[in-house]
């Protein structure tokens, strides 16, 4: 029964890969968007309005008759193990149908001596918030384990080239996505920062250190910081930076909770944090949020990129693949239903702005007042 309904997920992940592949209207859609982004290339603002839903959050989220469907369907385990080996085999399947070399990418870090740099980046004295012992992405262990650090970075990639579907490369899909990301910042820091410059960062939540290599390479003179709670993906973060990159400024990577880091008040000019809030509860969020307030200079930009509950083609999903979804994220809920600008306000940010950076992310950006 398991095995029959494996194959047919294993089935739907080839349809979806194909369906987009070949739809017509979003192949025009991404045409313009291809092209909206080689116009306004460094230009400082975002290239492109994406297109938003008509709700203010799709409608398979909160208390209402399709999420708590759903929510039963999760729930009862059995199927529960089917949906979340079926969420992984669509993203290794959406992976190396665009030429993602998921498989050889885990084996590399795998087989590396990777396990080395545990040594030197774990905190044993860290507590781990009993949320972040939840599964994880279609892993046991959430975020704590060596297969969930091997992937990250592969998975990410497929991340990127399923928000622009018909970008010719990873390379171009990257120009718009994480390029709006960084331009939103950009953008916001020169209107309401004046002339102060970014000195240093922080990422908070950086995983593997993707996002945060890209913030080394966009403010080459800035001294730049990756935290994460997991020791795996800070390892694996070390490792490939070693290995990758010889920076006149390394990356610093510090094993720490983004709601309490320890590191000293009004110590950062930006503080970025990168698809992290939806795998956080509430109470987590505001927490951050509260931490990153602590951690800026006035005159500090706060940014936060993730998924946008008004984006249209997540209003949109097809039921198979919001179940998918939701069963690898515990707290995706409360992300969706949680006032992220109403909570920067509350906590004394200003100026703060949302804008649609991609079809499915938006960008907040936020200000500390001087």
């Amino acid at each position: 029964m398991a095995s029959s309904a494996v194959s047919k997920l294993n089935n739907l992940s080839s349809w979806v890969v194909m369906s987009t592949v070949h739809d017509p209207a979003l192949r025009r859609r991404n045409a313009r968007i291809r092209m909206a982004a080689s116009s306004n290339s460094g230009s400082g603002e975002v290239a492109v309005a994406f297109e938003e839903g008509q709700l203010e959050r799709p409608k398979w989220t909160g208390e209402t008759p399709l999420s708590r469907l759903v929510g039963a369907i999760i729930s009862f385990k059995p199927l529960y193990s089917v949906l979340k080996l079926g969420a992984r085999q669509v993203l290794i399947s959406t992976a190396e149908k665009t030429s993602i070399p998921w498989r050889e990418m885990t084996k590399d870090v795998l087989e590396s001596d990777v396990y080395e740099e545990m040594e030197i980046i774990e905190d044993r004295s860290i507590v781990y918030p009993d949320y972040y012992l939840n599964p994880f992405h279609a892993y046991d262990e959430g975020n704590l384990s060596w297969l969930a650090a091997a992937e990250a970075e592969a998975a990410t990639m497929s991340m990127v080239r399923r928000a622009i579907p018909y970008a010719s490369s990873l390379d171009e899909a990257n120009q718009i996505v994480r390029g709006n990301w960084l331009q939103a910042i950009e953008s916001h820091r020169q209107k309401y920062s004046g002339n102060s410059s970014i000195n240093d960062i922080i990422d908070i939540g950086c995983s593997v250190g993707v996002s945060t290599r890209f913030l080394a390479d966009k403010f080459p003179s800035a001294n730049v910081t990756g935290l994460d709670l997991s020791p795996y993906f800070l390892a694996v973060a070390q490792f490939k930076e070693k290995r990758n990159i010889q920076r006149k400024d390394p990356i610093k990577w510090i094993h720490g909770n983004g709601e309490n880091t320890g590191l000293p008040s009004k110590s950062f000019d930006l503080v970025s944090i990168a698809y992290v809030f939806h795998e956080c509860p509430e109470r987590a969020i505001k927490n951050i949020v509260k931490e990153a307030f602590r951690l800026l200079r006035p005159g500090g930009t706060f940014a936060v990129t993730d998924n946008s509950p008004k984006s249209k083609i997540l209003q949109e999903l097809s039921p198979v693949l919001f179940t998918l979804m939701k069963s690898t994220e515990p707290f995706l809920d409360e992300y969706y239903l949680t006032d992220l600008e109403g909570t920067l306000r509350e906590i004394g940010f200003v100026t703060v702005q949302t804008v649609m950076t991609d079809p499915r992310h938006r960008t907040v950006t936020a200000t500390v007042p001087y």
